[in-house]
């Protein structure tokens, strides 16, 4: 159930993202006014951080400072973890954003004080006490994505379908290279419930890829319509970030330069 005071405290952020104006704390340190020029990216399950790589060379160039969390995929806990140790390092605010699975890291790790808004690319945003598994409860994965899980729990995109399912508008060489590194993760993962959601209480922004074929992009506009997210379509698929990188670094320069650090209370 959500109290009368969190209802209060959607509208107020939701009427704030439609007048484009977002506000957010500001740390100890920090002045108020200044938009965040710290970005923290963070993958998601069957790959890892080199794949940002388009976006990081994107917005280094427009002068934010960029980290890319390194998730070892072994459980939330951990890939929470792995998360706050890159948010500790930052020297001010950051806008946090995650892909895919790392939707669900960012909104369990994005209550941390340094983080003033939320990027969610073609990403799950579960609420608090449900998992990221629950989210296809209505609209299912689609069947081009398909997972082979082993005997160990860990399970890996099935190679015959690995482009078709997760990197339709790839190269095939890129797509080959993809499949070949992709990094296996542990199945219980989807079934974690996440503790608390960022997105009620931070500013977000969404990136809807129109060509996914990993998580349906109709899923993906219910979950930007649910946070209240800022949203914005392009064409791509479910490796948007790596395909569109400069689409998707202009959705998250968006944000940093939406977010308005108000004057901190203490």
């Amino acid at each position: 159930m959500i109290s009368r005071i969190q209802k209060i405290a959607l509208a107020a952020a939701a009427a704030l993202c439609v007048a484009g104006q977002a506000h957010a704390e500001a740390p100890e340190g920090q002045n108020a006014g200044q938009p965040p020029r710290n970005v923290v990216l963070v993958h998601g399950a069957f790959a890892d951080g080199s794949g940002w790589r388009g976006v990081y060379d994107e917005l280094t160039a427009r002068g934010y400072r960029v980290s890319i969390v390194q998730n070892p995929l072994t459980s939330l806990a951990d890939d929470v973890a792995a998360t706050r140790r890159v948010l500790a390092r930052q020297d001010g605010p950051a806008i946090l954003v995650g892909h895919s699975y790392g939707g669900t890291v960012i909104t369990e790790a994005g209550v941390d004080p340094k983080v003033a808004g939320l990027v969610y690319v073609a990403a799950l945003a579960p609420d608090a006490g449900e998992s990221t598994g629950e989210q296809f409860a209505q609209i299912p994965v689609p069947p081009t994505f398909v997972i082979e899980t082993g005997e160990d729990g860990f399970g890996f995109v099935n190679l015959d379908t690995f482009k078709t399912g997760f990197a339709g508008d790839t190269s095939d060489a890129d797509a080959a290279f993809l499949r070949d590194s992709q990094v296996p993760i542990n199945m219980a993962i989807f079934s974690e419930k996440v503790s608390q959601a960022a997105w009620r209480t931070k500013p977000s922004w969404a990136v809807v890829a129109t060509e996914d074929a990993a998580i349906d992009p109709r899923l993906l506009r219910h979950t930007a319509r649910r946070i209240g997210a800022v949203t914005r379509e392009v064409e791509g698929s479910h490796v948007v970030f790596l395909t569109q990188p400069e689409a998707v670094a202009d959705v998250i320069d968006e944000a940093a330069r939406s977010v308005v650090l108000a004057a901190s209370g203490g």
